[in-house]
């Protein structure tokens, strides 16, 4: 069974961290695991990282940034830290659990199933059968966003902005990580940029062949995220 680890950005994440949820998810998945970024937070959340850390230490880690320097910041320190460890892949979800985790075993699936993949990116689409739960201001805001960035990319990408990915570790991937980004919450069409610089260094197939957008079966915004 392929191995993971999950990145989760915290930044005063104290009311809304499911540390149940983590749990349950890690003791029935111990091949996958998780690195919590506790970027600079000020109330308990280093705490209650600290705490889950010690309850399952196999499958939980911790990694504390003195200072907050923003989701962007957090995510990429998260993901040169996962890139060190021995896992098939790596990747970063938001902390609030938007993504349930009970969707990386999908995630994963798609990336053993088809080898030239080299990144699972989660999209937000409202089908019949699927539970999407998003504000509609957001969600035109959302698609908006979306179509100037698969404009500027020049890739068919729905959703760029999804919390839910998870990369083929890579020298590639690697790479994709090693310099600070310019922006912060935007960060992810900055990574696809980049990775499309990649596709014409490394002589590599294109993204349209490499990167697969998964339609999640559930979604839902969270008050305060």
């Amino acid at each position: 069974m392929s191995s993971a680890i999950i990145v989760i950005p915290c930044f005063n994440e104290e009311k809304r961290l499911e540390v149940l949820q983590f749990r349950k998810y890690a003791l029935s998945h111990p091949e996958h695991q998780f690195l919590f970024v506790n970027d600079g937070s000020s109330d308990r959340t280093a705490l209650i990282l600290d705490d889950l850390k010690e309850s399952v230490p196999e499958s939980f880690d911790v990694l504390h940034l003195s200072q907050n320097q923003g989701k962007a910041e957090a995510v990429r320190q998260g993901m040169l830290r996962a890139f060190e460890t021995d896992v098939d892949y790596a990747g970063y979800w938001d902390a609030d659990l938007a993504t349930p985790l009970d969707m990386i075993p999908e995630f994963t699936e798609q990336l053993d199933q088809t080898p030239q993949l080299t990144l699972v990116i989660g999209a937000r689409v409202k089908l019949l059968g699927r539970q999407i739960e998003r504000k509609k201001l957001r969600h035109y805001l959302g698609r908006i966003f979306a179509t100037a960035a698969s404009t500027v990319l020049q890739l068919p990408i729905y959703d760029t902005q999804c919390g839910a990915k998870l990369f083929r570790v890579s020298q590639e991937s690697r790479t994709l990580f090693s310099k600070r980004f310019l922006t912060n919450w935007i960060f992810d069409v900055e990574l696809l940029a980049r990775a499309r610089q990649l596709e014409k260094f490394y002589q590599c197939d294109s993204l349209e062949a490499t990167v697969y957008e998964l339609p999640l079966k559930r979604w839902q915004d969270v008050a305060g995220s």
